[in-house]
């Protein structure tokens, strides 16, 4: 069993501050948004803190890097007044997104492994493979204004239908949609993503990409580690509050 923290040392919010590098004001937001809980007063107002605290903050801290800023927060919150499932869930949900990227990171290495030169540009009538842009974009579970935005950045190069004058995407624009929804879903911008697109078309295979592909796991590989520290310094905490 941890001992009880919430007897013995009393620190300052200037104490806790300085031990973690933060500012005072920071450690009162803290407290104030649930991360911390409350603060004892002296009998003249003042907040005191203990170990108890410096624990909190250290599991914050911990787990912002694998979960981001707003779930780290929840967690914390949800540990402070007492709903340990739910914090519990949160960090489950996290754990599952990062295999959902895992998975993503997977399947843009598949689809590109088997990636060919792109085809010529057929001509003006609809292939067997061509698509309008409600239906892609329903396939890829994004909106049309979506692809819109991609086309305009360079990332798609529909062509258009010259009796309509829709965009029809044929194969080598439906595959650069996907690739482009995948990079995106791996935290790629655009501007990052259009000259990686523009590299496949020209060299039609995976080289272009494995650097960003290497990257990629390398971020994935240090959530996943981040989550491990994260874990550890709020159990330390669970233990501790008891």
């Amino acid at each position: 069993m941890g001992r009880n923290l919430q007897t013995g040392e009393r620190l300052r919010p200037v104490d806790l501050a300085r031990r973690h590098g933060l500012s005072t004001q920071a450690i009162r937001n803290y407290e104030e948004a649930g991360i911390l809980p409350a603060a004892g007063r002296t009998p003249t107002g003042y907040r005191t803190y203990t170990p108890l605290h410096a624990g909190a903050l250290r599991a914050f801290l911990a787990l912002v890097p694998g979960h981001g800023h707003r779930t780290a927060t929840s967690v914390m919150q949800a540990v402070n007044r007492g709903a340990d499932d739910a914090a519990f869930r949160l960090v489950d949900e996290s754990h599952a997104q990062l295999l959902d990227d895992r998975r993503t990171l997977q399947a843009v290495e598949v689809a590109l492994r088997d990636l060919g030169p792109a085809p010529a540009a057929g001509p003006a009538a609809s292939g067997p493979g061509d698509t309008f842009i409600g239906p892609l974009a329903r396939r890829l579970g994004i909106r049309p204004a979506t692809l819109r935005k991609w086309e305009h950045a360079g990332l798609v190069h529909p062509r258009r239908d010259p009796q309509t004058g829709y965009r029809v995407y044929d194969e080598a624009a439906v595959r650069d949609a996907r690739l482009a929804h995948q990079l995106r879903r791996g935290g790629y911008l655009l501007e990052q993503i259009a000259p990686l697109i523009a590299q496949v078309r020209a060299a039609g295979g995976l080289e272009p990409l494995e650097g960003a592909l290497g990257d990629w796991h390398a971020r994935l590989s240090a959530r996943g580690r981040a989550m491990l520290t994260g874990a550890a310094e709020l159990d330390a905490y669970l233990r501790e509050r008891g």
